[in-house]
């Protein structure tokens, strides 16, 4: 993957992507109306969506970040998640909206909706970039999905392989 030349393809581009996190940003503000919202940023991957999905979104935030791993330097998730680093917020009687690049296994979701129902945060929902519907291994509800995607490994707007390539302004697969 280090030679870029030919072989990079372009899965969304950057227009498509701005014009779906302007459309998830109104929905998100619709269903916060009148509430404060603590958003929940996934480090590393999720720190271009969020910015940018934040910047969009007129109700009052409070951004945080948490930082797992379950890729290490794979392509394919290992299945086990590793907490890296952790936010000091207090989320009890708080509305979070957890905000993920991409969603397939699910594990990781999954293990953050527990650690925040341990945690006593009064509404939780999650907004996630890219969705790999069909590598779902448990049932959770996404409830803001910018796009649908097969399944490739994808790199770009934050996106990386190995700690590169997160700058991209699009999601493109090899």
């Amino acid at each position: 993957m280090e030679n870029l030349n030919g072989s990079l393809k372009i899965l969304i581009d950057h227009e498509q992507i701005q014009k779906r996190v302007t459309e998830l940003a109104t929905a998100i503000d619709q269903d916060f109306k009148d509430k404060d919202l603590v958003i929940l940023c996934v480090l590393k991957g999720a720190f271009i969506f969020c910015a940018d999905l934040a910047k969009n979104i007129k109700s009052n935030v409070d951004i945080e970040f948490i930082s797992v791993s379950s890729y290490g330097n794979e392509t394919v998730s290992s299945g086990k998640i590793s907490i890296l680093f952790e936010s000091t917020q207090d989320f009890k009687n708080k509305n979070v909206l957890i905000v993920e690049d991409i969603v397939d296994s699910g594990l990781t979701i999954h293990s953050l909706l527990e650690l925040l129902q341990k945690r006593g945060a009064s509404e939780v929902k999650v907004a996630s970039l890219l969705l790999k519907r069909e590598k779902l291994k448990k049932n959770i509800v996404i409830d803001y999905i910018g796009f649908e995607i097969p399944d490739h490994f994808v790199i770009g707007y934050g996106l990386d392989y190995q700690g590169r390539l997160r700058s991209l302004p699009f999601i493109g697969y090899f």
